[in-house]
């Protein structure tokens, strides 16, 4: 699975990511800055998931409409380890029983929520 990882994504997570296969674009490294929307539109040009911490996607998605991105992973938490984010993820994507595409994927320690995006 491809994915873009919002500036806030820990730079460990990523590398653990890409060791596990997955091609995952970095914000800090590529586009340090870049705004919200200038995000939203590259994830949807690109067809990256969007892996984030940043709570303000739902709202540009749901209540503005801008860019509808294939996917968005929100992490409702505050990281206790920087490779934390990348073991929940890969969790999730080994065992298979939800899929990120068409979603926004709010997950939180106790939980993971799902919301359909509308294109």
């Amino acid at each position: 699975m491809d994915f873009l990882a919002n500036e806030n994504f820990p730079l460990f997570s990523i590398k653990l990511l890409r060791k596990a296969g997955h091609k995952v674009a970095n914000v800090i490294k590529e586009t340090p800055g870049a705004k919200d929307l200038d995000i939203l539109k590259r994830a949807q040009k690109e067809n990256l998931v969007i892996l984030t911490f940043d709570r303000d996607y739902g709202e540009l998605i749901y209540r503005h409409k801008y860019f509808i991105p294939c996917g968005v992973v929100y992490f409702r938490f505050n990281p206790s380890t920087p490779e934390e984010p990348a073991i929940i993820l890969s969790k999730i994507l080994k065992e298979g029983k939800i899929s990120l595409l068409g979603k926004f994927t709010v997950v939180e320690r106790v939980g993971i929520r799902q919301r359909p995006l509308h294109r």
